[in-house]
């Protein structure tokens, strides 16, 4: 499990294509200070499992679902990657629950400057993800734990404050970049349950009547 509090900004050395998925080379440091081989790393969002450790390097294998559902494919030699370990027992959560099983990706539209050094971002969402977005909600975006501040139509907004926007990828992004979103685990479990409901009408006295009685 993950918090959404990135870590690390991470380069990536070299993308290298198999026959199936991929392999992944990060340069970093902080992360790998307690880590083991098979340790889960998130990268962009995407919990990934740490081989090949050196003191400032891991590799990843990318599976074809993992290429498919998030922006990973599209890294290329220099590209800069949000990093997070995995939350400690007894850490705190400071982000929100965060699995690393990317839902899909969304549209980079634009970053908006608000003053002060916050900034207004905007995403268009896949039609499939709108039923776990809410007004004040959570949502990660390239594995950063944010606040959804604004909803209209398709298009998700949120607001960047200095910190996060110098210490994550979000301020490099231009229009048309796809970005990994994972929504809240607690509002999925909610929308399948609520679908699951026997919504039928309450037995009255006239369906009773109706009905010979």
């Amino acid at each position: 499990m993950f918090t959404g509090i990135i870590e690390e900004l991470g380069t990536v050395e070299s993308l290298a294509a198999r026959a199936a998925g991929a392999r992944l080379k990060i340069r970093c440091r902080e992360v790998l200070a307690d880590a083991t081989q098979g340790a889960s790393v998130a990268v962009n969002g995407v919990c990934l499992t740490a081989l090949d450790l050196a003191s400032d390097s891991f590799s990843a294998d990318l599976a074809p679902e993992t290429l498919s559902r998030s922006n990973l494919g599209r890294l290329r030699a220099g590209s800069r990657v949000n990093l997070e370990r995995t939350l400690a027992p007894g850490g705190r959560l400071s982000g929100h629950i965060v699995q690393g099983h990317v839902d899909g990706t969304g549209e980079f539209l634009s970053l908006e400057p608000l003053g002060d050094q916050n900034w207004w971002l905007r995403v268009r969402v896949p039609a499939e993800l709108d039923p776990y977005l809410v007004f004040k909600g959570s949502i990660a975006i390239d594995g950063v734990s944010l606040t959804i501040a604004g909803l209209e139509g398709d298009v998700l907004s949120v607001t960047i404050i200095p910190h996060t926007y110098r210490n994550t990828t979000l301020g490099t992004y231009r229009p048309g970049d796809r970005v990994n979103l994972e929504c809240d685990i607690l509002a999925k479990h909610v929308e399948k349950l609520l679908r699951r409901l026997d919504l039928r009408p309450p037995l009255t006295e006239e369906k009773l009547r109706e009905n010979g009685y």
